[in-house]
């Protein structure tokens, strides 16, 4: 009168074969990428005192008052 699997045996056994095992860890130096960082104007950045208030932030100047 054995059948084989019942359907929860054959549920577990499918879900068994997918998610059984976790995945292999990965080692945190393959994890990270050393790049050299390079300045973000240039060798010629510099100070500029003309055009700094172009990112000069006031809220009492931004609302006018």
């Amino acid at each position: 009168m054995h059948k084989g699997l019942t359907a929860e045996a054959a549920e577990a056994a499918v879900r068994h074969a997918r998610f059984g095992r976790l995945p292999e860890r990965i080692r945190f130096e393959d994890m990270t990428e050393e790049v050299e960082a390079a300045p973000a104007e240039g060798v010629n950045a510099s100070y500029d005192p003309a055009g700094s208030w172009k990112f000069y932030s006031c809220l009492a100047l931004d609302l006018g008052l």
